[in-house]
């Protein structure tokens, strides 16, 4: 029997809708190769023009509509005339809380092929994995403005990290080490921030302790943001909150290959609501409509998708086929120094696919 899964297609703006079309080509080849699954995936055109038309970017019932799907795989939000803080609040970070999608995870892994700014860096030595905490922090929307426009007007913007929260996210990254057998490094600020980031260290200890066969490593943000260029090797799997993982992500990505092979995955480990899989990229709106925007990051994260629906071969598979890409070094978009359009990529993965998988699974 042929197994359906059904995903919500939010390809968003600019470049999204492009880059999401040729995830969604390649795991239609994925399934049709194997022959076990199919995807049945169902579009809608929340985003920024949607806001502009009618005041929200997504509908008023738009959770409760993505609540019947297996996952999510969102594209790109954000366009020039929509404040950034609306786009991001009022699609995302909504998804993000109400799917409880605690679990941020992003590869920085520098594949075959591809390009490191750093001088005297093997390949294997920048192979990380980020798990953010995705839902609080620094990212609780907690906060006040008071006195707004007056003289003595101020903001204030409250970081929460809940004891749930935090234990939770920093016993996942645990679980994932020793599933992995590699290290553990926790970033934190406790130097500066004296109750939040004291109190992730902590918990970061008091987990500890139930797993002494995780060699475990901390680092304050400033140093880990240094270290990550100087001796990115020292670090393997890392467990951050919500705002450096962020900013230390982006890092990542110069690392290993620029911000068109950032794929990221927002997941609910308990599987009560769909996860949703994106690339870090923005929408970059001065190429949409061109065709040159770069699909590997979405292809990417359409890997996470099948690592996270129990086809980690699949999702393996993908992955080899972009470094095969890469290597070939014939089939690229401008911002990889090539002269493919965004389509012409997404083919020849799936060629790559058709050539590679009965010999590869």
């Amino acid at each position: 029997m042929t197994t359906t899964y059904k995903i919500a297609v939010i390809a968003g703006d600019g470049i999204g809708p492009e880059v999401i079309d040729q995830g969604i080509k390649v795991l239609h080849k994925v399934a049709e190769l194997d022959g076990g699954f199919q995807f049945d995936f169902t579009h809608f055109p929340w985003g920024c023009e949607y806001y502009a038309k009618t005041g929200r970017m997504m509908a008023e019932d738009g959770i409760e509509q993505l609540k019947q799907f297996d996952a999510i795989y969102l594209g790109a939000v954000g366009f020039p005339g929509i404040p950034d803080h609306i786009s991001l609040w009022d699609l995302l970070l909504i998804i993000r809380k109400s799917f409880d999608q605690y679990v941020n995870i992003r590869p920085v892994k520098l594949l075959k092929g591809a390009h490191c700014p750093l001088a005297n860096v093997n390949r294997e030595d920048v192979d990380m994995l980020f798990i953010r905490e995705n839902t609080e922090g620094e990212y609780s929307g907690a906060g006040d403005w008071l006195f707004k426009g007056q003289e003595n007007e101020v903001v204030l913007q409250n970081a929460v990290f809940s004891r749930k929260g935090t234990e939770r996210i920093i016993r996942y990254a645990f679980e994932t080490a020793k599933k992995q057998g590699r290290s553990l490094t926790s970033i934190s600020k406790a130097n500066a921030l004296n109750y939040s980031m004291v109190f992730w260290d902590q918990v970061f200890e008091e987990v500890s302790a139930e797993y002494p066969e995780v060699e475990t490593a901390s680092y304050l943000v400033d140093a880990a943001a240094m270290l990550m260029i100087t001796d990115p090797k020292r670090f393997e799997v890392v467990v951050t909150s919500n705002l450096f993982g962020d900013i230390l992500t982006d890092i990542g990505a110069a690392l290993a290959g620029g911000i068109g092979l950032a794929a990221g995955a927002n997941v609910n480990p308990e599987r009560a609501f769909p996860s949703m899989f994106e690339p870090v990229h923005g929408s970059a709106p001065d190429i949409a409509g061109k065709g040159i925007g770069n699909p590997l990051a979405s292809v990417w994260s359409a890997s996470q998708m099948l690592d996270y629906l129990g086809h980690e071969n699949y999702g393996k598979l993908v992955l080899d086929a972009i470094e095969d890409l890469l290597i070939e070094n014939t089939t690229l978009t401008p911002d990889m120094k090539g002269t493919a359009s965004t389509s012409e990529v997404g083919d020849r993965l799936v060629h790559i696919l058709t050539e590679t998988m009965p010999t590869r699974v």
